[in-house]
Formats: structure tokens, C-alpha cells, sequence
């Protein structure tokens, strides 16, 4: 799946505003970059994910402890969950709680600490209605910057323009977001970050980084839209909640593209490999040693029959050759099987109540049919009982009951 990532400019939108956007055909690398304006971006259609980035001078950060027993996730997103982030934040705040817009860091928990990313409403509201007036309606609301994860080490990056320049900072404190001070030798003191930590710089300022005397890195917008479309984080969260069925199936076909091609899965995408490759090979394996099996029960059964009955020239079903041959004999000996009258009558006679005869009898097929019994629930499951313990089947019908016998093994 294709991505089109944009970037939300500082001000409010407008007809002559301009977005700076990265577009890739396959999400793991860019194929155009650019600015146009709102109607001049490229096209978005069913198979491409428009992402939205918000610049990290339109965030604030703040770390909050989750009330225990709070349903927190995207499905509980609901006007008591904004109510309580408003509650906890509210007094770190510069503007009305009403006039913002929050969001809560992916996998937050309740009793847990979380960050909460704070920015304008209205300013946020008017760039998705821009863009979705112009058919690129946002499927997803990123921060271009967000703060390290626990442990990570920090971060340093100059952004912006020359005459709007920036410096940010992760990972310089468990209680510390991003950092944005104006980008200079006093911005960079306040921030304390390590001497020898270098600045991943915009082109545009990177002259700027560079009066910094530390190591200078350029770091292209379009690569580091590209980064933030692939973390964990959407703030389209409460009110600005994005969902349907079409954004569902988006997010899932990325995933899988994401998944397929992205290096930070390299190791998984092999060890997936080589499970599927195990399990087959094992499946062979097994199917392999169940033929084997097969065959050796088969020429079991052939030699079996060869040995009782040396005249048969060739064995083509053994099994029923067997019973052929078997039926045969007792024919020429006069010897009675299972499937004979006498020995099903005997039967039928033990297992039915003393002083119960069936009305007719009828004998067909190998097949004893007793007509007339009548047989209640319980005498009918004792009747089964006891033709079963005698190597018969039993069943009853309307006309009667119907044993039928096979030869034991």
C-alpha cells in the first residue's frame, strides 16, 4: 500500500497554504517529495494511506498517571476518558481544555504512567477538513517527533526554517517529552544533553546546527516523515477518531506490507521462514513414515492371505479376496458363520425379554429382520446391550427390529 505522508504547516489552513508531503509507493522508501498546496498534493485513492504529521512546535508533552479501574484503549475513547485526561493535565495548561486536543500514548493502562500529547483543536480540525475537502482525507494522525521510549538514549535534531529554527531533544529524562527550544547555543544549554551527542539537521538549518561545534548529520524532512509515519502513535483520537470498514482494511494491508518489506522485521520474517519450512519438512516426515506404516500393514495382510490360500495367482483386493475364500470354505464344509440364520436367530432369541416372539421373520442379504416386537425405550437399549456383547448391530424401526452381523476379527 502506497503513502502519502503530510506535513501540517505551523499556521492555520488556508487557500495559499502549502504542505510539505512524502509520498512511497511501497512504505519503505520515498519516491517523491515535495510542497504543493491542499489541492495539488498527489492524488489518494483506495490503495494509498494518507498520514498527517503534526510538527513538533504544535505539541505539548505530558506525563500522567492513569486512575486505576479507567477504561482506557481506542475503543473506549469516550467523553469520561477525555474528561479524566483534561482532569489530570488541566493545570500544565496555557489555553481552556476545550479549545485542545489530546491524545493518549498507544498501549496506555490504567494505574499506569502514560504520555498525553496536547495541541490546538481548531488549528488541527481546520488542515483535515482542508485536505478532505480536497478528497486526501487523513486515515491516520502521527507526531512528527515523539518522546523516546524508556531507556532509549537521546536525540538531538534542528528543524525548521532559518529565520523559524528549532532544536529538540528525546530521551533526555524519564519526565521529559520532546524538548523544543529555539535552536542556538543558549536553546542548547537548557536542554543538557551530552557534549559529544550529535544534531540530525534539516538541510535548511543545517548551517545554523553546524555553529553548534558538535557533529552535524542532514536529515531529510521527506526520510524523517517517512520514520514518524512508522511508529505506534495516532492522535486521531475522541472526537477526531477515524474508523470504518475501509480504514480498518488500510491499516491491515500496511501492517502486512510493513510486515513483508520493513528491515526492522528482517529477523522475524526469517524466523517465520524457517518455522514454515520446519513444519513442512516435518509434515513430509510424518506422512512418509504413516506410507511406510501403510505398506508394511498391506503386505501383512497379502502375505497373509498367500499363506492361507497358496492357490490364489494374484492379489488384487486382499481383504475381500479373504472373505471371499473364507465364505467359500465354510460353504464346502457346511460350517456356519456369524452372518448364517441359525447362529443370528440363537442370538436374538438370548437377548430378547423371556416370553417375546416376533410375529414374522424375514432373512435376506445376511440381514435378520424380527417383525411385530413391541419394545419400549428401556428394553430396546437392553436388547442393543446384548447383541452387541454377541458381536451384532441392533437397530429398531417401525416394522421390527434389525440385526445385522460382521465376521470378528
Amino acid at each position: 500500500m502506497s503513502l502519502l505522508i503530510i506535513q501540517l504547516p505551523l499556521a492555520p489552513a488556508g487557500p495559499e497554504g502549502q504542505y510539505a508531503f512524502a509520498l512511497s509507493l511501497d512504505g519503505q522508501a520515498i519516491a517523491r517529495h515535495a510542497a504543493a498546496l491542499a489541492a495539488e498534493l498527489p492524488p489518494a485513492g483506495r490503495a494509498v494511506e494518507v498520514v498527517a504529521a503534526v510538527p513538533p512546535q504544535a505539541l505539548s508533552w505530558h506525563r500522567v498517571t492513569l486512575p486505576a479501574g479507567i477504561a482506557v484503549g481506542t475503543r473506549n475513547a469516550t467523553a469520561r476518558l477525555r474528561s479524566v485526561v483534561e482532569g489530570l493535565v488541566e493545570e500544565h495548561l496555557l489555553d481552556e481544555p476545550e479549545e485542545l486536543h489530546f491524545a493518549l500514548q498507544p498501549g496506555a493502562r490504567a494505574g499506569q504512567e502514560a504520555w498525553v500529547a496536547v495541541c490546538d483543536r481548531a488549528w488541527l480540525r481546520s488542515h483535515l477538513q482542508a485536505l478532505e475537502g480536497v478528497d486526501r482525507r487523513v486515515d491516520r494522525i502521527v507526531p512528527q517527533v515523539a518522546p523516546a521510549e524508556e531507556g532509549a538514549a537521546p536525540q538531538l535534531w534542528a528543524v525548521g526554517t532559518p529565520e523559524s529554527a528549532w532544536l529538540l531533544a528525546t530521551g533526555t529524562g524519564p519526565d521529559q517529552g520532546v524538548a523544543c527550544v529555539p535552536l542556538g547555543s543558549e536553546g542548547l544549554a537548557l536542554l543538557g544533553v551530552p557534549d559529544d551527542l550529535p544534531v540530525d539537521a534539516a538541510p535548511a538549518v543545517s548551517a545554523l546546527a553546524e555553529r553548534l561545534q558538535r557533529p552535524v548529520r542532514l536529515a531529510a524532512t521527506a526520510e524523517r516523515l517517512l520514520e514518524a509515519s512508522r511508529g505506534p502513535w495516532d492522535l486521531a483520537q475522541f472526537d477526531l477518531a477515524v474508523g470504518g470498514r475501509s480504514h480498518a482494511l488500510r491499516r491491515l494491508a500496511n501492517a502486512v506490507q510493513s510486515f513483508a518489506r520493513a528491515p526492522q522485521w528482517r529477523a522475524a520474517r526469517w524466523a517465520l521462514g524457517v518455522l514454515v519450512v520446519a513444519q513442512v519438512a516435518g509434515l513430509n516426515a510424518w506422512a512418509w513414515k504413516e506410507r511406510q506404516a501403510l505398506a508394511a500393514k498391506q503386505a501383512a495382510v497379502r502375505a497373509s492371505l498367500l499363506q492361507a490360500f497358496p492357490k490364489i495367482p494374484l492379489v488384487v483386493d486382499a481383504p475381500a479376496q479373504m472373505e471371499r475364500e473364507v465364505a467359500q470354505l465354510r460353504q464346502r464344509t457346511g460350517s456356519l458363520s456369524a452372518q448364517s440364520l441359525e447362529p443370528m436367530l440363537s442370538a436374538a432369541g438370548q437377548a430378547l425379554p423371556r416370553g417375546m416372539r416376533p410375529q414374522a421373520i424375514d432373512y435376506l442379504d445376511q440381514e435378520l429382520r424380527l417383525r411385530g416386537l413391541n419394545l419400549d425405550a428401556g428394553t430396546q437399549q437392553q436388547l442393543q446391550s446384548k447383541l452387541a456383547a454377541q458381536g451384532y448391530a441392533a437397530r429398531v424401526d417401525a416394522q421390527g427390529v434389525v440385526l445385522n452381523a460382521k465376521e470378528q476379527p
